[in-house]
């Protein structure tokens, strides 16, 4: 097997693993990397239509790139009451993937002092549910983005501009007690820092 076979075959694996990507803009990135490596593999071994195809791709996705990263995004938030409708439904139809994130969530809606959805462009993007921890410090119960909105931008709408909303309501402190590292990772994002509460890893974000 000579280099240019192999190519080929990286190049069919990228594109393959871009088919697995929930979220668009990483798709999007992905397959640009797969059609440049096609692209030029085509070239290398002479197969013009093959070159030219994927030529013809990596403009096109170049180009939604460009117009996934100029866009103006709206984003919203729609509080809800603790036992609407939709809420429950929501929860119970994205439970297993939550329980990748909290496997020690359960929903207990006569503690939430907050629970809002957030619209991202009017679609429902990710929901949140807060209670009361201690006075003046409100625990993140649950911050759940739904797979093809997850690129940090919900996250940096609550915890940025919402959170004008949490020190309204007399809060001092956020924190959160994730309980697997991708939580971990994306509160460290959205500016949390890592603390010990009571013997517990919890992550505390100061509102004042």
């Amino acid at each position: 097997m000579n280099w240019l076979t192999i190519l080929g075959y990286f190049a069919s694996l990228i594109v393959a693993t871009g088919m697995m990507m929930s979220s668009l803009k990483t798709l999007r990135w992905v397959n640009l990397f797969g059609a440049i490596t096609f692209s030029t593999y085509g070239y290398l071994i002479g197969a013009l239509p093959v070159g030219i195809l994927n030529s013809f791709i990596v403009t096109i996705d170049i180009y939604y790139l460009i117009t996934i990263y100029s866009k103006k995004e709206y984003f919203k938030t729609l509080p809800v009451r603790g036992d609407n409708l939709y809420l429950l439904q929501f929860l119970e139809y994205y439970k297993n993937d939550i329980k990748k994130f909290f496997p020690d969530f359960y929903y207990k809606p006569e503690l939430n002092k907050f629970s809002f959805f957030i619209l991202r462009d009017m679609a429902v993007a990710g929901i949140v549910l807060a209670s009361e921890y201690e006075p003046e410090t409100l625990k993140i119960s649950l911050d759940y983005t739904i797979p093809q909105y997850r690129d940090f931008k919900v996250g940096k709408y609550v915890y940025d501009v919402h959170i004008q909303k949490f020190i309204d309501a007399g809060y001092k402190i956020l924190i959160a007690f994730p309980s697997s590292n991708k939580q971990k990772k994306y509160f460290s994002k959205m500016g949390f820092i890592e603390t010990n509460h009571n013997g517990k890893i919890s992550f505390t974000k100061n509102l004042s």
